[in-house]
């Protein structure tokens, strides 16, 4: 239980004590019974129904006890307020039956999504050509705002191929979306000869599904063994490189582009960057789950300056340390999903 819904759980039992103590301090002159309703009228904000039935009964119990104190037992006032809690709890008891069962129908909801996203984005592999590789996924934890994050690594005629987006929107129309950029991109990655070739089959599978209005952020990345990494940035986070001698910077593209599916813009794609990835060197490609993400002070994650989480042997070591410190510095849920892959070049 967070934070939040345990204040929540509390609420009610504080109310009903702050309105006893009301009544019992300003004496028969004042008549502060019905305001116990308050009680159960809160109950149906957490917790089930035998909880809410429970904090009704204690509420009709107080405002007996209460009456007694005030000599108003048999008194309209004493009988009004019995009523009215009854009432009210009542109406609570049919508030908390249908939260409880829309909760049961956002969970089923988002355990298909979650199924369909583990078999979507399987492992990817620890050794990919002169590269090793490691990948992590943080899912969203409220409500059912599985996202379509999305990821893979291939190894293709002319170097290790990979890509990492995110669908706009959320649920399972975003996973699918995500199986669409996935299926296109694996099959393209074996048998287009440049990186403008696959994303151009990306490009075109998503043009005959999406409406003009649903995009997908990505980024493509080759490596090849001369100890190069060309980049194609659709509208995506810049990947983060870290250097064998510790130094660290964003790969900005040299001309911005706009996100896949969108060809009805009519805009040309980006340019592809190409950049120095000797051995030794990492590259850190992410969603903007990583980046946005907000402490309780409102302040981002600071990516570039948690680089050095990444200097461990072990790929998937290093990353899953960046990971706990992501979820540390929110301290809290996280809003979006957060997708990380990390790619290294082997030192042979």
């Amino acid at each position: 239980m967070t934070r939040t819904q345990s204040l929540m759980a509390m609420l009610p039992f504080v109310m009903m004590g702050i309105i006893a103590a009301a009544d019992i301090l300003a004496g028969s002159q004042y008549v502060f019974l019905s305001l116990l309703a308050i009680g159960p009228a809160f109950a149906s904000l957490v917790g089930g129904i035998r909880r809410t039935v429970l904090i009704g009964l204690i509420a009709l119990a107080l405002s007996l006890l209460l009456a007694l104190y005030n000599d108003l037992l048999r008194a309209p006032e004493s009988d009004l307020s019995l009523i009215s809690i009854s009432g009210v709890t009542a109406a609570s008891i049919l508030a908390t039956a249908g939260r409880q069962r829309r909760e049961r129908e956002l969970a089923n909801v988002r355990s298909v999504a979650e199924v369909a996203q583990r078999v979507l984005l399987r492992p990817v592999p620890r050794r990919a050509g002169h590269l090793r590789a490691a990948v992590s996924y943080t899912s969203a934890a409220a409500e059912a705002r599985i996202g379509g994050d999305l990821y893979e690594v291939v190894t293709g005629p002319s170097g290790v191929r990979v890509i990492v987006g995110d669908v706009q929107g959320k649920g399972l129309e975003a996973v699918e979306t995500a199986a669409l950029v996935l299926g296109a991109f694996r099959e393209a990655a074996h048998d287009e000869p440049d990186l403008l070739g696959v994303s151009a089959r990306v490009e075109k599978a998503l043009n005959r599904r999406l409406t003009g209005e649903d995009f997908v952020t990505a980024i493509l990345a080759e490596a090849h063994p001369d100890g190069t990494l060309t980049l194609l940035n659709y509208g995506h986070p810049a990947p983060l490189i870290i250097r064998a001698d510790g130094g660290t910077a964003f790969v900005e593209p040299d001309t911005f582009a706009p996100p896949l599916g969108l060809a009805v813009l009519e805009v040309p794609g980006p340019t592809p960057s190409q950049i120095p990835f000797g051995t030794g060197d990492q590259v850190l490609l992410y969603t903007d789950g990583v980046i946005e993400a907000r402490d309780r002070a409102g302040r981002f994650y600071p990516l570039a300056d948690r680089a050095h989480l990444l200097k461990e042997d072990d790929p998937e070591v290093a990353l899953e340390s960046l990971r706990v410190d992501l979820v540390a510095h929110v301290d809290a849920p996280l809003h979006d999903d957060a997708a990380m892959l990390l790619l290294r070049c082997r030192r042979f």
